[in-house]
């Protein structure tokens, strides 16, 4: 009998080599800021479900060609980071990125951290940072819904009644045919893509801006990427939204183009490579990472708005095209091959790899279904990339832009903004002032976490 195992996805793949070439570059962020103090016990409790559900999940490797790793639930897990001296009022936004100083291991199962905080004015910080190879954005609210929600049923963690069900297991038997067929089953793949790739050589992805090579400022050999966390009511948001006849998605690309270009990141005229994640995860679905992302073309004009009626037509012709393999680009095809490509080729064309010049991310209304734990609402919840610290030269070599993620719980909508070129947003404070002047230009009144 064949075993049935949770195979790692092309972007698990991707993520897992580039975790391997960059350490822990990269994670994603949910965090809560509550006004009460959190009771111990109950992060604890917190943390043990989460140990035993969907995030707790190591990677195990064969030697048989081409058959790709697979997902076993972790015995081990970041023990809860629980700091004693109080966070002040002003300290939260770098308190919540120390939190990104951590050094994943996907093979040893190691792969999220939960930290909290007292706060001065008697409240609690709490944060979740995620390695990006074991899970996209979904995976992380799938995970922390499902702990939230036996810790309030006083369940008993379990791998075997919880998400975790979901991860995998070594099998008693079965396993070399498993992987003989993986491996057949992934020369067929490549096979195929191949041919799906040459029949849509023609179809052109929207191209990125260079980067200018000027100004280049005279800065620490590390960097830390800007972050800002802006908050506005979302009646305000939508409104403005509706009045340039665009929608809350659209307004979130127009912010950031707008932003981007007061940078002088891009030039005048030009059309801005947009990425937009979308995500296809389903019920019980066991992958780690299941998104894939929709790249339009932005124009940009100095002194203006963005058309944020071209935003909303650009992002549905994306979509009604990459519906469609004949008019997805040849590259998005090749997946297959690219998980067979071993690491050190992946290093040699890493040289050569950028970053988005601009990604755009909707969370939804994300913070309604994982705000309140045991009880107690948050008053706050944040989702995020996190950008690590890293070598300044790695960024400029890399052309990182800029990253937005908006979320809202039906109230306020949160903008989590990261400006990752050294030379345009070398400081916190130089990114505010940016996003200052474009909401303004919109009529946005932002409220900007300290």
């Amino acid at each position: 009998m064949t075993a049935v195992l949770n195979r790692l996805t092309a972007d698990d793949d991707l993520f897992l080599k580039l975790h391997d070439l960059y350490g822990t570059a990269l994670v994603n962020q949910l965090a809560w800021r509550f006004d009460e103090r959190l009771d111990p016990v109950v992060l604890n409790r917190f943390h043990a479900h989460l140990a035993h559900g969907f995030l707790s999940r190591r990677v195990m490797t064969t030697s048989v060609p081409f058959a790709r790793p697979w997902w076993v639930s972790a015995t081990t897990a970041e023990p809860l980071a629980l700091q004693d001296e109080p966070v002040a009022d002003n300290g939260v936004l770098d308190w919540l990125f120390a939190q990104s100083a951590v050094q994943f291991d996907p093979v040893s199962g190691r792969v999220w951290r939960l930290s909290a905080a007292p706060t001065t004015s008697g409240g609690t910080l709490l944060s979740l940072v995620t390695s990006h190879v074991g899970a996209d954005g979904g995976a992380v609210l799938y995970a922390v819904g499902d702990a939230l929600d036996r810790l309030d049923k006083r369940a008993t963690p379990d791998i075997t009644t919880s998400s975790g069900r979901l991860v995998g297991s070594i099998p008693a038997g079965g396993l070399l045919r498993s992987h003989v067929a993986d491996g057949l089953g992934q020369l067929r793949a490549a096979a195929l893509s191949l041919r799906a790739a040459y029949a849509a050589r023609k179809v052109q992805e929207p191209e990125r801006n260079p980067r200018p090579a000027e100004p280049r400022r005279l800065l620490p050999d590390r960097y830390s990427a800007a972050d800002l966390v802006v908050e506005v009511d979302a009646a305000e948001w939508n409104s403005v939204a509706k009045a340039h006849d665009g929608t809350a998605n659209g307004l979130m690309v127009g912010v950031a183009v707008g932003v981007l270009g007061r940078s002088g990141r891009i030039p005048d005229g030009s059309a801005v490579r947009v990425d937009i994640p979308h995500s296809l995860r389903g019920v019980d679905d066991p992958r780690g990472n299941a998104t894939t992302g929709l790249p339009i073309a932005v124009p940009y004009r100095k002194g203006e708005l963005t058309d944020l009626r071209q935003v909303r037509t650009a992002i549905k012709q994306a979509a009604h095209a990459y519906a469609d393999p004949a008019t997805t680009p040849a590259l998005q095809h090749l997946q297959p091959i690219q998980q067979m490509l071993p690491r050190f080729v992946l290093g040699y064309f890493s040289r050569t790899a950028k970053a988005p010049e601009c990604l755009c991310t909707n969370l939804g209304e994300t913070g309604q279904g994982v705000a309140t734990i045991a009880g107690v609402r948050a008053r706050s919840v944040l989702m995020r990339p996190v950008v690590c610290t890293g070598e300044t030269e790695l960024f400029r070599r890399l052309e990182i832009g800029l990253n937005l993620s908006w979320s809202s719980d039906g109230d306020t909508v949160t903008l989590a903004i990261t400006g990752a070129d050294p030379d345009r947003f070398p400081t916190r404070e130089a990114l505010r002032d940016l996003v200052l002047d474009e909401f303004e230009s919109w009529g946005l009144r932002p409220r900007f976490w300290t």
